[in-house]
C-alpha cells in the first residue's frame, strides 16, 4: 500500500496502487488433488484472490500440477527447505513461491533466482522466529524485532546483489505488538510489498480479535499490500475475516457489512438468529450495501437509519426499513424473505 514498488502474482496485482488483496491457504492433503481444488474454489468464491498450497514433496508432483492447472486464482507454492521444490513449482506454472532464505544455503538460493527470473515469478521472502539465521539469533538472544528486522535486510541484500527484485516480504510472529513493531521498521527500510498476519494466531475467536488487531492497525498507518489471517479453523473464516477488516476500515466495499445490536433486557425479537441467517446468506454477495438487525422496534430504525436495509421487530412480528421507511410489517419469517428479496433486486436497475 505504501510500497513504492508494485508485483504481478498471475493476474492478481500487490503493491503500488493496487488494492489490498486478500489470500488464504489450503489445508487439504496436497496430494488429494480434488479436496484441494474444491477447497480453493470455495475460498475463491468466498473472497480470495491468491490461494496459498503446500509442496511438501515431490509426491505430490502430479496433483500439485493438476491444482495449478485447475484453480480460478493464482497459486503460491509454499515451499520450506527443498530448493529443487521450489524450481520445480516454478516450472509446473506457480505464480508466486514462498520460501525462507534462513532455512536455505546459498548456493541453492541462487538456483531459485534463476529459475524464478526465466518465468518471471515473484518470490516472497518468509522471516520468522523459527527461521532465523543461528548468527542473528545468537547476536540478539531471541527473536526480537531487530532480529527479525536485521535478517530480512540480509535476506533482500541478497536478492538484490543479484539484481532480483520481483519480492514480496513477509515477517510473521505471533506476539501482535512485535508484528505491528517490526513491520513498521520493514516498511521503512525497503520499497516492495508487505504481506501482513498473525502467525500462529489461534483459534477463530482469539486469533481474529489478533490479526484485527494487528492487521487492522498497520493498513492503517499504510503498511501492507497483501493479508492472510491465520486460524486454527476452515480457511473459509479466513477470508470472511480478512474482508470484514478491510470493509471495517474502509478499504473494501465489494462485499456486505452487516450491523446488529447487542441485545439489552427489553429485546424480544431474535437478534442474534437472524443475523446468523442474513449472515449465511450472503456469504458470497458482492454487494457494497449495509443491512443492519437491530432488537427493538423503539430505537430499531432509528439507530441504524445510515443502513441502507434493516430488520428489527418484537416476539413473531417482523419489520423490515428501507434507509429509516418500514416497507413490511408481518409475521418473522415473512420478513426474513421480503429483506432478502430487496437485497437480490438492490442494483439490478442501475
Amino acid at each position: 500500500m505504501n510500497s513504492k514498488l508494485s508485483v504481478a502474482i498471475g493476474g492478481v496485482r500487490i503493491g503500488g496502487d493496487a488494492p489490498i488483496a486478500v489470500q488464504s491457504m489450503t489445508n487439504t492433503p496436497t496430494n488429494d488433488y480434488r479436496a484441494t481444488l474444491r477447497q480453493i474454489k470455495q475460498l475463491y468464491e468466498r473472497g480470495a484472490q491468491l490461494v496459498r498450497v503446500s509442496y511438501p514433496d515431490i509426491s505430490c508432483r502430479e496433483s500439485f500440477s493438476r491444482i495449478i492447472e485447475g484453480s480460478p486464482c493464482p497459486v503460491i507454492a509454499d515451499i520450506h527447505f527443498d530448493y529443487k521444490l521450489a524450481i520445480d513449482a516454478i516450472g509446473l506454472g506457480a505464480s508466486k513461491i514462498r520460501i525462507n532464505p534462513g532455512n536455505m544455503p546459498k548456493k541453492h538460493l541462487e538456483e531459485i533466482i534463476k529459475a524464478a527470473r526465466e518465468r518471471n515469478v515473484p518470490i516472497r521472502i518468509g522471516v520468522n522466529g523459527g527461521s532465523l539465521e543461528k548468527e542473528i539469533l545468537k547476536k540478539h538472544g531471541h527473536p526480537s524485532e531487530d532480529a527479525l528486522a536485521e535478517s530480512m535486510k540480509r535476506s533482500v541484500g541478497f536478492f538484490e546483489d543479484r539484481s532480483f527484485e520481483n519480492l514480496v516480504l513477509s515477517v510473521k510472529s505471533s506476539d501482535v505488538r512485535s508484528m505491528i513493531k517490526v513491520n513498521m521498521m520493514i516498511s521503512k527500510m525497503f520499497r516492495y510489498p508487505i504481506h501482513l498476519g498473525v502467525t500462529e494466531a489461534g483459534g477463530l475467536l482469539r486469533g481474529s480479535v489478533k490479526n484485527s488487531i494487528g492487521i487492522g492497525t498497520l493498513l492503517m498507518n499504510r503498511v501492507g499490500d497483501t493479508i492472510r489471517v491465520s486460524l486454527s479453523d476452515s480457511p473459509l473464516y479466513e477470508v470472511d475475516v480478512a474482508k470484514m477488516i478491510l470493509r471495517s476500515i474502509g478499504m473494501k466495499s465489494d462485499s456486505p457489512d452487516i450491523i446488529s445490536c447487542p441485545t439489552c433486557s427489553r429485546t424480544t425479537f431474535d437478534v442474534i438468529g437472524v443475523q446468523n441467517l442474513i449472515e449465511k446468506k450472503l456469504e458470497k454477495s458482492r454487494k457494497n450495501i449495509t443491512v443492519a438487525v437491530m432488537g427493538c422496534v423503539v430505537n430499531g430504525p432509528g439507530e441504524a437509519k445510515e443502513a441502507d436495509f434493516g430488520i428489527t421487530g418484537s416476539g413473531n412480528e417482523g419489520i423490515v426499513f428501507r434507509k429509516d421507511k418500514v416497507i413490511f410489517k408481518g409475521p418473522k419469517e415473512d420478513a426474513v424473505n421480503v429483506l432478502m428479496k430487496e437485497v437480490d433486486e438492490y442494483g439490478k436497475d442501475d
